[in-house]
């Protein structure tokens, strides 16, 4: 896949649209079934949000898309990128198996909530963990309730008003 969350089920383009631009829609393209890729990249760019994945190797144990599913053959360097990114203050992960190999790759003991955070310190700077719903649709949440939990999040990062 070439960029992330291209499933045109999944609701992460639309959890988005809601939070900054109060419309699910604005990044889908109904006609085609898709989304608009290159207005989220230079959204995302505009807005410092960077997206990679916690593990560059994955082993599906079943044919399913459910972490539960998932075995982390090669972790990220996530250390690495903590470092090469010294503007980094928040950390947002969407799913529990993401949520696993950060906590144990910055040694956090007590994983947050879904919608909320911990802090933890790295690198001589405090940084927040933040474990949003997963925008899957198999997610037993409709699209608008994810966006609040995310609304949340972007609102604390920001500094700005959502929804």
């Amino acid at each position: 896949m070439h960029f992330y969350y291209p499933n045109f089920t999944n609701d992460m383009w639309r959890i988005f649209g809601l939070c900054f631009f109060h419309d699910k829609l604005h990044f889908v393209n109904n006609e085609a079934k898709t989304f608009r890729l290159d207005d989220i990249k230079v959204f995302l760019n505009e807005r410092g949000i960077g997206l990679y994945d916690t593990a560059t190797a994955v082993r599906r144990l079943k044919n399913t898309a459910s972490d539960k599913d998932l075995e982390v053959v090669t972790p990220t360097d996530l250390k690495a990128m903590a470092d090469a990114l010294p503007s980094l203050t928040d950390i947002v992960t969407t799913g529990q198996k993401a949520t696993d190999v950060l906590c144990q790759c910055f040694g956090i003991d007590v994983q947050p909530k879904v919608g909320g955070f911990v802090e933890f310190g790295y690198g001589g700077r405090r940084l927040r963990l933040w474990r949003m719903p997963s925008s899957s649709r198999a997610y037993p949440m409709k699209v608008e309730r994810k966006a609040e939990f995310y609304g949340v999040m972007f609102a604390s990062v920001y500094s700005m008003d959502v929804f």
